[in-house]
């Protein structure tokens, strides 16, 4: 199991999501951002917006997804 937070993964806080596989701590870190939204937490829209204006083409998607993988496979498993 590995640990990432929400400023990993480009968000803006210290929210902890725990996983075996990088897709299960990005749809941890995707309710985060949904509840967030929910509750129109400032900082979480702004980040939010941030993220929304990086991905605005498909290869700029896949090479953030890819770094923020890459990041992920480098964790030290713990238990």
């Amino acid at each position: 199991m590995k640990t990432m937070t929400c400023k990993q993964l480009g968000g803006c806080c210290d929210e902890t999501f725990h996983a075996d596989t990088f897709e299960e701590i990005a749809e941890l870190s995707k309710q985060h951002g949904k509840k967030m939204f929910r509750l129109g937490d400032k900082k979480h829209l702004e980040a939010m917006k941030k993220m929304q204006e990086i991905m605005t083409t498909d290869e700029k998607m896949k090479a953030w997804l890819q770094l923020k993988k890459k990041a992920f496979d480098a964790l030290p498993e713990v238990e």
